[in-house]
């Protein structure tokens, strides 16, 4: 939060900050979801024209520290996974080399240049990075219960989080391959058949929302 700008970098930051206080359009595609949680974020300046800039900021700091929680906690469990352990066999030293694994990848990230500059400064990125994050985490917590009769309610979720971060920044539909192969991993069994028709399924998503979904919608509603 120390390194927070001041007020805005010379590039989008001043329209994003400016449309999230005004609730007004920004350049194409648009960040909806970004533009109303700055909104009210905004609610926090207090009236004060000098301060909404500083309150951007710092939700983007926010959101740039889940982020790293969301990070911290998939890497964690993939370590796990990797040691083939659940939770109540990994020992008192398996446990501290998972964490210490954890906060080694997370605060590498962390203290990455592109990262640490787009969490100071009022841009979409630091949010999308969060979203990102988070549907990864989602899916690892369907895989620690994808057995149980309720896990695909992780699955509905992760629809939800998707549709949702779309209003932030197109990159999180980078989140779907990894969503996409964890789910195929669980459920069948590894063949380069199987790992290539995941992958052609997986394409086929994301040429069917690029394509048809996000174009129809455009048309009817732009």
């Amino acid at each position: 939060m120390s390194t927070i700008e001041p007020n805005f970098s010379f590039w989008d930051c001043g329209e994003y900050i400016s449309s999230a206080v005004k609730l007004e359009v920004t350049h194409a595609p648009g960040a909806a979801l970004f533009q109303i949680v700055g909104a009210v974020a905004a609610i926090f300046a207090l009236g004060k024209g000098e301060n909404y800039s500083i309150v951007i900021n710092a939700m983007s700091a926010l959101f740039s520290a889940f982020t790293i929680l969301f990070l911290f906690w998939t890497i964690t469990h993939f370590v796990r996974r990797l040691l083939n352990k659940d939770f109540e066999e990994v020992t008192k030293h398996q446990e501290i080399s998972i964490l210490f694994a954890g906060a080694v990848g997370a605060l590498c990230f962390t203290f990455s240049d592109t990262f640490w500059f787009s969490a100071v400064e009022g841009e979409v990125y630091s949010m999308a990075s969060m979203f990102i994050a988070l549907l990864v985490w989602l899916i690892t917590k369907w895989e620690n219960e994808y057995q149980a009769a309720d896990s695909e309610r992780w699955i509905i979720l992760i629809f939800f989080v998707l549709g949702l971060s779309v209003g932030v920044h197109m990159m999180c539909m980078l989140a779907v391959p990894a969503v996409c192969l964890v789910y195929y991993a669980r459920n069948y069994k590894f063949t380069w058949k199987n790992f290539i028709w995941a992958n052609l399924i997986t394409l086929g998503i994301l040429i069917i929302v690029f394509k048809i979904i996000f174009p129809v919608i455009m048309t009817m509603f732009g």
